[in-house]
Order: C-alpha cells, then sequence, then structure tokens
C-alpha cells in the first residue's frame, strides 16, 4: 500500500487550548494537574488531525513537544474505541530507539493513563525478560518498546500486534541511522493495515520516507522547528584550546553552578573522562551502551536528582534524554555529522529556556568544526583561550565548587557457582564498590590523599588482579551515595560495577 503524502505544511493558530484541540476533559485536567496548561506548536498543528483518527507525519527539533503530541491522542482514541484490553494484545504500540527515551515515554504516560483506567508498559533490552512477559500476559493498553526486545517477545509468542489500533513511532530518523529499519518495518507489517499510525522526527528525509509510503495512508505533514530551524535562546561557543589544556577547561566549566551534560566521541571516552572529572573533584556520572540497564537507570537518576551535576555521555544521550535546567551543553568531542550536533545541542534550551552549547577544538580540528557548524546552520563565536581565561566564568557563571572524592579501590569478588566459581564463564564475579558521603574540601589534597588510602587498600588484596586496580598510577574509581539510598552508588564506580553485573549484548 504505497501512501500519497499531503506535503502541506500548516502552521496553526498558537493560542488554542487543549480542550479547543479537541482533547477529552479528563486528559486537559490531568495536564493541569501537572502544570501543562498551554499546548507547544507541534502539539497545536497535529492534535486536531491525530485526534480526529488521520495518519500524521509531524516533524519538530528535539524539545519542541513532541511526545505529548502523540501520547494525548494515543490515550484519548483508546478511551473513546471501547475494546477491552486482552492478554499479550496490546491496543496501541509506541516504537522508540533507546531505553531512555522510552522510560521518558512512559513516564509522561502513566499518570494520564491513571487517569482514564488505561494500562501502560516498556519493553527494552538489557533487562530481564521474565517481568515484561507478565506484563504482557496480564494485558496492556500501550506498549512502548524498542524494536530489538519486541521482536523477541512476538517471536516467543508473548506479543501478538493484530488487536494494535494506533501505531507510533518517535525519533523515526533516529531509528533509520541506528539501522532498526527493518525491525520496524516487520513490526509494522503486524499491525493491521488499517490501523492509525503517527510518525514524529526531528527529520524526514529518505530513510523515514520508505516507511511513510509503505505503511501510511495519506499523512497529514505538519512541521514546526525543524531540526535546522535557530534556537532564540541557545548561543554557541567553539572553545579552540590546545591538548593539555582541554581538561582544565573541563573541569572549570563543570565546577560552575548548574547541570553540565558533556558529549564523548566513544564509550571508552565517556568513562574515561568521567573518572578525570571525578579525580578532579567533579561529580559526575557516565552513560553510554556498555552499562547495564540498572547503571543506565541510576546514572541518570543521580544527574536528575543534583547527585551529580555533570554527565558524560555518548550520542546515547543525544535524543530522548529530558532533564529540566540542563544549562551548557559541551562538546568535549566534536561529533562527526550535523544532525549528531543539532541532537546534542537540544538537550539545553529547551521549552523556551536559556543555554549554551560549546564545543572544544583543537587545532586538527579546525576545519572539521568549521564544516560541522557551516553545515549545522550555526553561527558560533570562535575563541583561542587557555585556563584561566575571563571567558570560561562568562559561559558558566557562578563559583566553582569541587568535592573531595573518597578514594575505594575496585575488588574482586569471587561468587560460587555451579562450577565451583572461579574466573571464567562459570563463575559469577561481583565488584564491590563502597560508598560514602561526598565532603567539600580543598582539592589540593584529594589526589594525594586519595592515592595513599588506595595504595594501603590494595596492598591487602588477595589477587593480583586487585592489587594491580588498587595500586596502579591511573585514575582512581570513587563513588557518590544518592542522599536516602546508601545502597545505590552513582559516579565511575557505579559504572565499573553496573557494566560487568546484568549487562546484555541484546540491550546495547
Amino acid at each position: 500500500m504505497v501512501a500519497e503524502s499531503n506535503d502541506v505544511e500548516t502552521v496553526a493558530p498558537d493560542n488554542r487550548t487543549f480542550a479547543e484541540l479537541g482533547v477529552p476533559a479528563p486528559l486537559v485536567a490531568a495536564l493541569d494537574a501537572s502544570g501543562v496548561t498551554s499546548p507547544f506548536p507541534i502539539q497545536a498543528a497535529t492534535l486536531p488531525d491525530s485526534l480526529a483518527g488521520k495518519d500524521v507525519l509531524g516533524r519538530g527539533r528535539t524539545g519542541s513537544g513532541k511526545t505529548y503530541a502523540f501520547v494525548l491522542p494515543v490515550l484519548a482514541r483508546l478511551a473513546a474505541s471501547g475494546s477491552k484490553r486482552r492478554p499479550n494484545q496490546p491496543r496501541a504500540l509506541i516504537l522508540a530507539p533507546t531505553r531512555e527515551l522510552a522510560t521518558q515515554i512512559q513516564a509522561s504516560i502513566t499518570p494520564l493513563a491513571d487517569t482514564l483506567g488505561l494500562r501502560s508498559m516498556t519493553i527494552f533490552g538489557g533487562v530481564g525478560h521474565g517481568p515484561q512477559i507478565n506484563g504482557l500476559r496480564k494485558g496492556a493498553d500501550i506498549v512502548v518498546a524498542c524494536p530489538g526486545r519486541l521482536e523477541d517477545h512476538i517471536q516467543a509468542g508473548h506479543a501478538k500486534l493484530g488487536a494494535v489500533e494506533i501505531t507510533v513511532l518517535d525519533e523515526a530518523d533516529h531509528m533509520a541511522d541506528l539501522g532498526f529499519l527493518p525491525a520496524v518495518r516487520r513490526i509494522l507489517e503486524a499491525t493491521p493495515a488499517a490501523a492509525q499510525r503517527l510518525l514524529f522526527s526531528a527529520t524526514l528525509d529518505a530513510g523515514v520516507d520508505v516507511l511513510v509510503r509503505r505503511f501510511m495512508t495519506n499523512p497529514v505533514t505538519h512541521s514546526v522547528d525543524s531540526a535546522r530551524s535557530p534556537v532564540a535562546k541557545m548561543t554557541h561557543h567553539v572553545l579552540h584550546v590546545q591538548p593539555d589544556t582541554r581538561l582544565p577547561v573541563l573541569v572549570d566549566l563543570t565546577a560552575a553552578p548548574g547541570r553540565t551534560l558533556v558529549f564523548t566521541r566513544t564509550k571508552y571516552g565517556a568513562k574515561s573522562l568521567t573518572k578525570k572529572l571525578i579525580a578532579q573533584g567533579v561529580p559526575a556520572v557516565e552513560l553510554h551502551g556498555n552499562l547495564s540497564q540498572g547503571a543506565r537507570t541510576r546514572n541518570l537518576e543521580a544527574f536528575s536528582d543534583g547527585t551529580a551535576k555533570t554527565l558524560v555521555a555518548t550520542d546515547i544521550a543525544a535524543r530522548g534524554i529530558h532533564v529540566d535546567n540542563v544549562t551548557l551543553v559541551i562538546h568535549a568531542d566534536p561529533p562527526i555529522e550535523h544532525k549528531a550536533y543539532l541532537h546534542r545541542s537540544g538537550r539545553t534550551a529547551r521549552a523556551g529556556a536559556e543555554g549554551t552549547v560549546v564545543t572544544l577544538m583543537t587545532d586538527d580540528q579546525v576545519r572539521d568544526v568549521r564544516d560541522l557548524t557551516r553545515k549545522a546552520g550555526i553561527a558560533a563565536t570562535v575563541t583561542k583561550l587557555t585556563t584561566g581565561d575571563p571567558l570560561l566564568s562568562e559561559l558558566a557563571p557562578g563559583e566553582r565548587t569541587y568535592v573531595e572524592p573518597t578514594a575505594t579501590p575496585v575488588q574482586t569478588e569471587r561468587v560460587a557457582g555451579s562450577t565451583g566459581g572461579g574466573s571464567g564463564r562459570g563463575g559469577r564475579r561481583r565488584r564491590a564498590a563502597g560508598s560514602a558521603q561526598p565532603a567539600t574540601g580543598n582539592r589540593s589534597n584529594q589526589n594525594r590523599s586519595g592515592q595513599k588510602r588506595s595504595s594501603q587498600s590494595g596492598a591487602g588484596q588477595s589477587t593480583g588482579r586487585s592489587r594491580s586496580r588498587a595500586g596502579s598510577g591511573g585514575p582512581k574509581s570513587y563513588s557518590t551515595s544518592t542522599p536516602g539510598s546508601a545502597a545505590r552508588p552513582a559516579g565511575a564506580a557505579a559504572f565499573s560495577a553496573g557494566s560487568r553485573a546484568g549487562s546484555s549484548r541484546r540491550g546495547r
């Protein structure tokens, strides 16, 4: 079935209320109770058509309010359809490219679904199958899923998509970039051809167009704030630094008040930089694909609740991650292509707030960064500087504060397994990382005291592996503890433990 797209981009009045757009009264009341009173442009543009049951293409840059633009019609149409919830047969399906995005969509759905008596659940890799199988068996009106794990459940017979009434693809272009299109096509083919389909994306490029033509019927296109639209309250700076001043500049910026999101190109880079920031007194956590789901969740929570005000991440955090009041985004490693730059930068200046984007550039990156900003349509201010430059205080104003980390040597404990334990695949090993409340102190003493404590602890280790870790000259592992939950470590030590325990290749 080939779809003919209505490519006329409509501009809807932005002074209408949710009720005037057709949102049912119970949902309007629930939105009002959560402080959401006025629709964003993408919501005002798409809601009349999506609530009427039409297939809709919504294009809007990250942070434009796309989530409520599809959550509200899904809930409203399910509540009005009259069909009943049945085991293993969801009535609505929302596909998302990452676990973090699926979790945040679910968080937006839950309070609204509760008011209508609807049940929702998430499905993604990196966690056990059992709870998801049980949730499907109990019956879910809405399933928010990543394609890989959902296909596992479909093949095992735990999920059947014949009763799906409405399907949503969020961040469709990112799914195309990640190579998910074959899985997405197979999933859509398993849903009824007559089901309503909503597709939301920052760009509607060739990869997305394949899905549009194959699965959508006369879709109405609404484009509000495309990926290249400038954000009025977002300022862009390129700092030309030497390699040996890159880390001191990062420490200066991240030690300022407010939340900072730092991007690196590789998982190793994120892990290494997190440890270096912690060693310099900046409470930081990391986010990348080598971590278990538990570690990713713990560290996002630490960043959200302020336990750690700096998150060091790969492009896994470039889309779908919403944390309020991220005032500064730093490209510690400039991205390879301009779309990644735009999505990374979109983690700040969201929903009308102000934000600053800083790209660190060394001599050998000048040409690449120049091309990057040109393709992104960004007019960035380029400044050559070193440590102590007054511009750093302008970009990240406020008094710099440092926390003295508590050194905790990484230990390896052997737990008896079915084969008698050991270091092979038959035995299970658990890395124990102690937690301690960070204490504010003089940064000049922290490395010396940390090395002393670490070497003393490492001297008594029973294994060569543990001794080499405790006494090595590289960055030490530190941890901070989230207030009220001493058992939930956050920081480099938490990731060291999380990346080994419970990880899943499928969930990466």
